[in-house]
């Protein structure tokens, strides 16, 4: 039968259709054996089913009059949640850990510039963190380890041992780290809470209240990631492990995904409502760290072992589908000479918004921005209740603008009035599978993999995140430390 060019291109195009929806392989592919294929443990734990114990997601549990809180990793994120936090009324800080007892004494200084008395010190051992974990004085563990597998270690047995836990990004390194993660919550009822602070960000909130109220209809795509030039080659004072570069040398993925992610997911409902489903990843040849170790190592020997010709790629860009239909494009270069993008574009039926490059942007269908008086004016109408509440102060204490505070300070009030906390351990488990997932994604010819539903079906029924701040919001400040 005689085939014309309108009859073959309509038929390879749904014929290429059906490629994508597969994710890109044939029937051929699908019955090779599995196991050796890279990463194939990966492409397993995102395939086995999994039964939910409890649902955390709204989960209140009982109020912390005095929340009682040991930090482990007082490097560079530790210190700057620990003096967040000093500023909260009803806070008690119980004990600081770090296995650079260096450390411990220079966060023991920050507490006495708040005027708060000295916590318990534990150092000295890479293990020690295990004794902060089983102290009975401490209700709420505090985590910034360098990222790997101690962040869902140290989460998992916190939980097992009584405590709450919040943990830096990404909580988890692997899908069976996540899965234990959300296993553990749900069976202990303790709260995981990764420390996603872009989520605090005052345009972040600002754009999260107007998609709640309908002004942007419904979302259809959104572009987000973690663009930020950085020397990772620079040694860590302290004696640093340069695990970031270390990191670089052994997985070829996106690293740092929720900074991205994590704000386009409470918009999107991501786990209350809708889920994220598919992925496809890509990165790019490394064209800068390699080179820049075989320089160092030629006039440094500290820098021999890193000159191994073995980095990931500069960029990787991943494309997400979610359960609903909606779609993602999220990206990850920190190696590249660029201006700091997180990117945050959300597009929808009515409208679109877009933090970077700044100032940040809305427009409504138009196909122009918002001048400088209407922003003004949708920003005076639409800031949400805790930026009206704290972000003031929250400007003065600082921390990346003020997210940091508003992030801590928002944590020990849920804590305090028993109110479910506003990033749980659903989220924490799917902005943090990106790592993994796009790693096999990468590895294998970015070919499509399924992002595990850690709620098990929940998201179905589970409400959006409430951001009307109609209860708690009554924790007090303590006054802010002389300068000078």
């Amino acid at each position: 039968m005689k085939t014309d060019r309108r009859d073959f291109i309509r038929i390879a195009g749904v014929a290429g259709t059906g490629m994508i929806a597969t994710g890109l392989t044939s029937k051929g592919a699908d019955k090779k054996d599995k196991k050796s294929e890279p990463f194939a443990h990966t492409k397993e734990a995102s395939e086995q089913e999994h039964k939910q114990f409890f649902n955390m997601c709204g989960y209140a549990a009982p109020k912390l009059n005095k929340v009682r809180m040991g930090f482990i990793g007082l490097g560079n994120r530790g210190p700057v949640n620990l003096d967040a936090m000093a500023y909260v009324e009803g806070v008690e800080i119980k004990g600081l850990c770090d296995k650079r007892m260096v450390r411990v004494d220079n966060a023991q200084k920050i507490l006495s510039k708040h005027g708060l008395p000295p916590a318990k010190s534990y150092g000295g051992s890479e293990d020690i963190w295990k004794e902060l974990c089983k102290d009975p004085d401490i209700d709420f563990v505090s985590v910034a380890v360098p990222r790997g597998p101690l962040h869902a270690q140290i989460a998992t047995f916190a939980m097992e041992h009584g405590k709450h836990v919040a943990v830096e990004a990404p909580a988890a390194s692997t899908l069976e780290e996540a899965w234990k993660l959300v296993e553990t919550s749900e069976r202990t009822r303790k709260h995981c809470m990764m420390l996603e602070n872009c989520c605090y960000d005052f345009f972040e909130l600002l754009t999260l209240n107007m998609a709640r109220q309908g002004l942007f209809g419904e979302l259809i795509h959104a572009d987000a990631g973690y663009l930020h030039h950085q020397n990772n080659f620079v040694p860590i004072p302290e004696g640093g492990d340069m695990w970031r570069v270390r990191e670089s040398q052994h997985r070829n993925c996106n690293l740092y995904p929720s900074h991205g992610i994590g704000p386009i997911c409470q918009k999107m409902n991501i786990n209350r409502g809708d889920r994220l489903a598919l992925i496809s990843s890509m990165s790019s040849n490394d064209f800068t760290m390699g080179k820049m170790a075989a320089e160092l190592a030629k006039k440094d020997s500290f820098y021999k072992e890193f000159d191994t010709n073995s980095y990931r790629g500069n960029m990787n860009t991943s494309i997400i589908r979610t359960q609903n239909g909606k779609t993602i494009m999220l990206q990850y270069d920190i190696t590249s000479p660029r201006v700091y993008s997180r990117i945050q574009t959300v597009s929808g039926t009515k409208g679109l918004c877009q933090k970077y490059p700044l100032p940040g942007k809305i427009t409504f269908g138009n196909d122009e921005w918002l001048s400088d008086e209407e922003m003004k004016a949708v920003t005076d109408k639409y800031t949400p209740e805790i930026v009206k509440r704290m972000g003031d102060l929250a400007k003065e204490i600082g921390g990346h603008g003020g997210m940091d505070f508003l992030m801590n300070w928002r944590l020990a009030d849920c804590l305090r009035n028993g109110l479910p906390v506003e990033q749980d351990v659903y989220d924490a488990a799917a902005w943090s599978s990106i790592v993994p997932l796009s790693e096999w994604s990468v590895a294998n010819g970015s070919n499509s993999i399924r992002i595990p539903d850690f709620t098990c079906g929940s998201y179905k029924t589970n409400t959006p995140l409430d951001i009307t701040m109609s209860k708690g919001g009554n924790t007090n400040v303590r006054p802010l430390p002389s300068k000078g």
